[in-house]
């Protein structure tokens, strides 16, 4: 799986762990969905979206 949430993660001027807080998940979580080794749960994948304010397809590549 390949994400694009680092490159509009970087639009927002969020770090990872800003965004991991406002999910709900540790920095590392993020960590792994930015590298592509964690598929998200639907909800986690629905709150980076909401979050990052993009389309959860355009953020995530299977």
């Amino acid at each position: 799986m390949h994400t694009k949430i680092k490159e509009y993660r970087n639009k927002q001027h969020l770090t990872q762990d800003q965004l991991a807080q406002k999910v709900g998940v540790r920095r590392e979580t993020i960590i792994y969905l930015e590298q592509g080794k964690y598929i998200p749960s639907l909800k986690l994948a629905h709150d980076v979206s909401q979050i990052l304010k993009v389309k959860i397809e355009k953020l995530f590549i299977f």
